[in-house]
């Protein structure tokens, strides 16, 4: 497979593995106001569930997958002090899909204890890798 391939297939999978960071916590925040056993509540676990299981994990092992390979075939980018920052964002990214994964089971057993504005915040946070990441790659900023 070409490098273009794999790039191309790399950007369509983070692409859609942001989408659900994205919209998840934006579904807890949803969540957490609704009275537990609500149609509401009910709903939102089967979106969640959904959204993660079948979008948001897939994305994010396809990312890993295609930037890897990419990686395997241009071995130079490890060296690259942007690729650091890059890598740093996408430690991050992966322990905010942690947390989305926990306060999913904490939803889906009626157990959840945070807040409303707890959630909006934890939606900003993906945002924020994701400008560092994309910066780093595009710009290249000597560090």
């Amino acid at each position: 497979m070409s490098y273009d391939w794999l790039r191309a297939l790399h950007v369509l999978s983070v692409i859609s593995w942001m989408a659900g960071m994205l919209y998840l916590p934006r579904l807890y925040v949803y969540h957490a106001k609704a009275k537990i056993g609500s149609d509401l509540s009910e709903t939102l676990k089967i979106m969640e569930r959904r959204l993660l299981r079948y979008i948001i994990n897939p994305a994010m092992i396809a990312s890993y997958v295609f930037g890897i390979w990419m990686l395997v075939m241009n071995q130079a980018l490890l060296i690259e002090p942007y690729m650091h920052v890059k890598f740093a964002g996408i430690f991050g990214l992966q322990i905010v899909h942690a947390m989305l994964a926990r306060y999913w089971r904490a939803f889906a057993q009626d157990r959840n204890t945070r807040s409303e504005l707890f959630f909006r915040i934890l939606n900003e946070v993906p945002t924020i890798f994701m400008i560092v990441i994309v910066i780093m790659i595009i710009v290249r900023p000597n560090l």
